[in-house]
């Protein structure tokens, strides 16, 4: 797995880096996980015809509206895809991983894809396949301004909102997040680390 960490940057910016090391990947059949956050943006998945009371970013990922801002971790997925159903559950079962580890009561919401606690979202995961190799992937919530996250509902779930690994009470940072996730999803994929 080749780790690219990319820091903050905007969000289009990290579109065209994700479209790039996607080629990188359906040429050199590895597996790509680029590693960022984002300044505060809301985007929208390609499905969602809704018109948002906000400004909003369409996006050629699945799921809904999400909220990006600074003290998200982020983690987009260029990961060979061939079967996309068997992808998934291995990603799944990393952040799951994670959160028995850190966070017990959180939970995967199958009809809602994301992790929550109760009624407040923690992560958010949307994914898309091309070439045999997936895009986008997950953003979990460490710290971050919940006030800007909840101007809209996740995913626009009515009673939902959002929550954070330092609300929770879990004092873990960007970083630490990333690296535990790193191992835990090598782990999953049976794969070992390369950093760029």
């Amino acid at each position: 797995m080749m780790v690219h960490r990319l820091g903050v940057l905007e969000y289009s910016e990290a579109l065209v880096r994700m479209q790039k090391v996607h080629e990188s990947a359906i040429s050199d059949g590895k597996n790509h996980l680029l590693l960022c956050s984002h300044p505060k943006i809301f985007t929208v998945g390609c499905n969602d015809k809704r018109e948002w009371p906000i400004p909003v970013q369409r996006s050629d990922r699945g799921g809904s509206v999400t909220c990006h801002s600074e003290g998200q971790a982020i983690f987009y997925f260029c990961f060979q895809a061939a079967r996309p159903a068997h992808f998934y559950r291995r990603v799944r079962n990393a952040f799951d991983s994670f959160f028995t580890e850190v966070l017990p009561a959180v939970a995967f919401d199958p009809k809602h894809p994301g992790w929550y606690l109760e009624n407040r979202k923690i992560a958010s995961v949307g994914f898309r396949y091309k070439g045999g190799v997936s895009l986008h992937g997950v953003a979990l919530n460490c710290d971050v301004d919940l006030m800007f996250h909840n101007i809209v509902p996740p995913c626009g779930l009515e009673g939902v909102s959002a929550t954070s690994l330092s609300a929770e009470g879990i004092p873990l940072g960007v970083e630490e997040v990333q690296n535990r996730l790193l191992v835990l999803i090598a782990d999953s994929f049976d794969i070992t680390i390369e950093e760029r």
